[in-house]
């Protein structure tokens, strides 16, 4: 059974971060100062579980540009299960549940491996491909809808 919740205790976020780690620092080679930031305080975290083991996280946070939906990451073992598109559902909906954010613009940095995914939930390419910590990538965004 998998499960999405915001992070609201120290554990979890500990929990998130060691799979941020795992995914983006050990195995794409991001550097860990790339990857943990400024921030990691003002941004709402979220904790993905398959029967109650960890598998995922991602965040989304607040930019004078709009919403920015960012660090989404699945460990390995747990691809191709569906961890990424829940985790993607449960950021939406509770950007969506906030105050004053519809009609705001949501916006992420997207891998080129995850196009299909974020398009999937009606997130478009904007722009040309760059590159971020040596991995290719292009801005995606979507207006908030009610």
């Amino acid at each position: 059974m998998m499960k999405v919740k915001l992070i609201v205790t120290d554990e979890q976020r500990k929990i998130a971060f060691n799979i941020r780690n795992e995914v983006f620092v050990e195995e794409q080679q991001v550097p860990r100062e790339d990857e943990f930031d400024e921030f990691e305080n003002e941004s709402r975290h979220f904790l993905a579980t398959i029967h109650q083991q960890p598998c995922g996280a991602a965040r989304w946070r607040y930019t004078p540009k709009g919403i920015k939906l960012e660090r989404f990451a699945v460990l390995s073992s747990f691809r191709r299960q569906g961890v990424a598109s829940a985790l993607l559902q449960a950021v939406i909906d509770d950007v969506q549940a906030q105050p004053n954010t519809e009609g705001r613009l949501m916006y992420m940095h997207a891998q080129t491996t995850a196009l299909p995914l974020y398009k999937k939930f009606g997130f478009k390419v904007q722009g040309d491909l760059f590159v971020e910590c040596d991995i290719e990538h292009y801005l995606m965004t979507k207006v908030v809808k009610a």
